[in-house]
């Protein structure tokens, strides 16, 4: 687990840091997006929580769930500012089949019913992988949260756990 823990704080770094390389990262920022993908590839849980993370981070993270050798199975990736642009990418490397995801994190990532969308339609192009996807702390609306719901519902889509709301006293 040690090592684990050194490549969450190394993530973190690496995209805190990389919109100012000539700081601390003198080299160029696709070889930073290079190192991050052999990083991603190579563990299984990758957090990616509260690293100030935008819409730029999700163009990568995209490619990252098409990769063929990746066996990343969880995805933390709570309280950054993706909104619903930033989803509306994943989203587009979740329906690849070559995404074996189990666990998305989104809590309070911005994201409205437009995200929800764009995650139900990933959903229904490529449901046998995610099992659990958490949307506390957004604002799904009744639209978008209703999508979600019905994945749920789907005897072919492998969606267990869907966060929406945060547990009274809990």
């Amino acid at each position: 687990m040690p090592i684990t823990n050194k490549v969450e704080i190394s993530a973190c770094l690496l995209f805190q840091y990389k919109e100012t390389p000539a700081i601390l990262f003198p080299i160029h920022s696709n070889i930073l997006l290079w190192v991050y993908c052999e990083i991603i590839c190579l563990f299984l849980f990758f957090r990616l929580a509260s690293c100030n993370l935008g819409v730029k981070t999700c163009e990568n993270l995209e490619s990252v769930l098409n990769l063929e050798n990746s066996s990343l199975k969880e995805l933390d990736l709570s309280n950054n500012d993706l909104q619903d642009s930033g989803v509306e990418l994943l989203s587009a490397g979740l329906k690849s089949s070559q995404c074996k995801l189990q666990i998305l994190r989104l809590s309070g990532c911005m994201i409205t019913d437009k995200g929800c969308c764009s995650l139900a339609s990933a959903l229904i192009s490529n449901p046998s992988h995610l099992k659990e996807l958490d949307l506390t702390y957004n604002h799904p609306g009744e639209s978008g949260m209703k999508l979600l719901s019905a994945r749920l519902e789907d005897q072919h889509c492998k969606l267990e756990k869907l966060g929406d709301a945060p547990t009274p006293g809990g």
